[in-house]
């Protein structure tokens, strides 16, 4: 899953070394969570306007953990 966020963040922005994923550990109710960290001069790419790129990972991201029984957000930091 890491590896998939990472790589969708990478195809969206300028600055391909500056994505950075951290995961956390499950918190009490099975949510795992994903930090995305990107250059800061990427961050309207990664958001998109109104967020609506950033909804469309959040989704992406959810159906793909649903494939894996998980409960997964997604944080963009």
């Amino acid at each position: 899953m890491t590896e998939l966020l990472k790589n969708i963040a990478a195809g969206l922005v300028d600055d391909k070394d500056a994505v950075e994923v951290v995961q956390d550990e499950p918190n009490e109710e099975g949510v795992i969570v994903f930090h995305l960290h990107v250059a800061p001069d990427d961050m309207g790419r990664v958001i998109g306007k109104q967020g609506r790129i950033a909804k469309a990972i959040r989704t992406l991201m959810r159906s793909a953990a649903a494939k894996n029984n998980q409960e997964i957000m997604v944080e963009i930091d």
